[in-house]
């Protein structure tokens, strides 16, 4: 397991790179460029510009961080082409600095959801909840708008450019099938694949948070059956996943350890983070701690060291703790406490039973 740590960049993010360098065992940055558009290239000297400001810290790139997908290309419009290209084009530009992992997710209009971006625990802690009756009586722009009330620092997923087009999006996508999003898919893996293959990178796709519909808008990637058929949507290594425990941990139907012993192979990246899932189906995002959630966090742990995970992880969402003011769930406190114990969990496994790794393994 090779940890690595979200960052939003500089002048975007309350985390310094210096005060992540002090985590142990953090050896990369989870990066984007936020300020670039869906469907834009990315240009080479931002990109060069993130790999200094790491470099500095002996930080890799490794892993990025949505290389977000246009929704033309989700909606199957015959403008996708050309962005299809330009994603291609950024393919190519990140391989030059050594990326190898590039999550991305395909989910309509919306990234992750939640109805309060502060709820109050009973440890004085808030943390990110979705109450799932209020999302079905809320107007979205009433949802946009509270998500985006800090307008300091950028939602990941809910970039006002992309949203202040939120009527026209719902009009497009009216009528548009889970079964059409699944061949827009297609299209846009059997395009980009081939060429990530050729540059060393693993695409890996994130599931849809929550996992089922909201809004009326389709999602394909909700728990095993799904991932199991992306994954022959292209037969590839280069096609793979980023499994987050938290998104689909919010389904208690979805068996996370399962996922991971028969996709194992195919996770470049795993996202490890503790939901506490409510009998009415409303959630709350909790501690790492296993027994603070509803989600098996040392079970997925366990599985992971079982199949002889080497691929990168980090810690998802943390609470926020101690009065930190920060980018909600991104904090620096809970995501450091979720490192240590998810540390304390493999380390404890490795005396048990070390890892025997590949050879010419880092």
């Amino acid at each position: 397991m090779r940890m690595v740590f979200r960052w939003f960049g500089e002048g975007n993010d309350t985390v310094s790179l210096g005060q992540i360098k002090q985590i142990p065992g953090v050896e990369g940055i989870v990066w984007a460029l936020h300020d670039i558009p869906a469907g834009e290239a990315w240009p080479m000297d931002k990109i060069n510009q993130v790999r200094d400001q790491a470099a500095a810290y002996n930080f890799h790139l490794n892993v990025v961080e949505s290389v977000n997908v246009h929704e033309d290309i989700k909606l199957g419009l015959p403008s996708r082409d050309p962005y299809i290209q330009n994603y291609i084009t950024t393919i190519e530009r990140l391989a030059q600095v050594g990326v190898k992992v590039i999550c991305y997710n395909f989910m309509p209009i919306f990234d992750w959801a939640r109805t309060d971006l502060h709820k109050r625990m009973d440890d004085g802690s808030t943390a990110l909840f979705f109450e799932k009756s209020k999302i079905s009586d809320i107007d979205p722009f009433e949802l946009v708008k509270g998500i985006n009330q800090n307008s300091k620092l950028t939602m990941p997923g809910w970039e006002p450019e992309r949203l202040a087009h939120l009527t026209s999006l719902f009009k497009a996508y009216k009528g548009v099938s889970s079964e059409e999003l699944w061949g827009n898919l297609k299209y846009f893996l059997k395009a980009v694949v081939p060429v990530a293959e050729r540059c060393g990178i693993q695409m890996a796709i994130h599931p849809d948070d929550p996992p089922w519909p909201i809004f009326g808008l389709p999602r394909i990637i909700t728990g095993q059956e799904s991932l199991r058929r992306l994954l022959s949507l292209v037969d590839s290594p280069s096609n793979g996943i980023t499994l987050c425990s938290g998104s689909l941990g919010a389904n208690p139907d979805n068996d996370i350890v399962s996922m991971i012993n028969e996709f194992h192979d195919r996770i470049p990246f795993a996202h490890i983070r503790n939901v506490r899932v409510y009998e009415n189906g409303d959630f709350i995002e909790t501690s790492h701690r296993t027994q603070d959630g509803t989600v098996d966090i040392a079970g997925i742990v366990k599985a992971y060291h079982d199949n002889g995970f080497e691929g990168y992880a980090r810690p998802d969402h943390g609470r926020h703790l101690w009065d930190e003011e920060c980018r909600p769930g991104y904090g620096l406190y809970d995501r450091a406490l979720g490192i240590m114990y998810l540390w304390g969990l493999w380390d404890a496994l490795e005396r048990v039973q070390p890892l025997h790794r590949k050879e010419g393994s880092v």
